[in-house]
């Protein structure tokens, strides 16, 4: 821990607590400061205000634990001009020397409370790399502030000033005294992105939005056009009697990147996972309807199929040069109609696609191992993607009284 002022923090009474200006600036941060759209927008207002109570702020950043699956901790800054830059960490951050030699990491792994450091006054070695690189851009003073969750955990504010002698104890004490405020706004945004993150990384990000909104009563839904993917490893029973635990995992996160990234990159939706089974849909656009909205759709779908097939060629080549056993898939597409919204009991519900498109498509996945075939698409997709894809006849399909018409990738051969 670095020199901290005695009389930076509590230090009793100021004139700015006399003239009301911070008393102010907590009043506007549980009422109208609450009310910014995200983090940045709410960083900068609060950032402008305290210039406006005279504190001379010319650097602030905010450095937020997050509970994510690809991003440990999110930071912004805020530097007087310009939009807050906001950074995504990701995991194993922690673990770099760039944090281990940084005030950050003294609050959150260490247990300092706050941490000052009178930059004009300080010469080199420096206690932290990043003082160094705040001196040569002209500030004078820098405080370090932990701020605390509800749930336990640690996150960091930083205030810095460029102004000749630093800030002054009453400028320290109004920061320290709407601290706490601060915190629970900051806490109740982070909560809101968490939910968000959360909703988009277990349901997708159109079926999380619609939940946010209040659409999470049993039975309540909307009538949804869209193109329908369903997609499932060939040969995955097999492997999963003999390969290790570990091993058998990394091939179906491997597998489900290749797969959910081509959908995602074409603006589909990821619905679940079955298994070795991927379910997913390509909406068309909001308010669009008639034969060029399916073309759109269609299309999107199937750039995202041949895609999706690319990537399994490279990734069987990376497991054959590393000896491991080669994946086969299949890929089937459908346009239809069906109910997109909540199913389930009353206390465990799931929020998906029902109807007999969607039972169509399973069945036609089901064909791509008869016929050997890595893309099979039915008759309505066929007619929104041009000569992109070709008849490979009628088919029998089980649960259904009639044969199905199904098309392949025309630059695919006959098997």
């Amino acid at each position: 821990m670095g020199p901290v002022d005695p009389d930076a923090f509590g230090a009793g009474t100021t004139a700015a607590a006399c003239d009301g200006k911070g008393p102010a600036i907590v009043h506007w941060l549980l009422t109208e400061g609450r009310g910014h759209a995200d983090i940045p927008a709410f960083l900068d207002a609060l950032c402008r205000r305290l210039n406006d109570a005279g504190v001379p702020l010319g650097r602030c950043s905010l450095s937020l634990n997050l509970l994510h699956p690809q991003i440990r901790a999110m930071s912004y800054y805020w530097r007087g001009t310009g939009a807050v830059e906001a950074i995504e960490r990701a995991h194993g951050v922690e673990t770099s020397a760039d944090y281990l030699a940084s005030p950050v990491a003294a609050i959150m792994d260490q247990g300092a409370e706050a941490m000052r450091f009178r930059l004009e006054r300080l010469t080199p070695p420096w206690p932290y790399p990043v003082l160094g690189e705040l001196r040569d851009q002209g500030l004078t003073d820098y405080a370090a502030m932990a701020m605390r969750f509800s749930d336990g955990r640690l996150n960091v504010a930083t205030f810095a000033t460029g102004r000749p002698g630093g800030f002054s104890t009453a400028d320290l004490e109004l920061i320290d005294g709407m601290l706490p405020a601060f915190a629970a706004v900051l806490e109740l945004k982070a909560l809101h992105r968490l939910s968000t993150t959360v909703l988009d990384t277990y349901v997708g990000r159109r079926t999380g939005a619609r939940i946010l909104s209040g659409d999470i009563r049993r039975g309540t839904g909307a009538a949804l056009r869209a193109v329908l993917w369903q997609c499932d490893l060939r040969g995955f029973t097999a492997l999963a009697d003999r390969l290790p635990r570990e091993e058998l995992i990394a091939l179906l996160n491997g597998y489900f990147e290749v797969m959910g990234g081509a959908v995602e990159d074409s603006d589909g939706e990821i619905l679940k996972f079955i298994g070795d089974a991927l379910l997913a849909v390509f909406p068309l656009p909001d308010g669009a309807a008639g034969a060029d909205a399916d073309r759109l759709a269609c299309g999107r779908a199937l750039d995202a199929a041949e895609a999706a097939l690319e990537g399994m060629r490279r990734l069987n080549a990376e497991r054959a040069a590393w000896g491991q056993p080669t994946l086969r898939c299949g890929i089937a597409l459908h346009l239809g109609d069906v109910m997109y919204g909540n199913i389930g009991s009353p206390n465990r519900l799931d929020f998906t696609v029902i109807g007999p498109a969607v039972n169509l498509v399973s069945r036609i996945e089901s064909l791509c191992k008869r016929l050997d075939r890595p893309l099979l698409a039915s008759a309505a997709v066929a007619a929104g993607c041009d000569d992109r894809l070709r008849s490979l006849g009628w088919h029998p399909v089980r649960g259904l009284a009639e044969p199905v018409e199904v098309y392949g990738l025309a630059a695919e051969p006959v098997p």
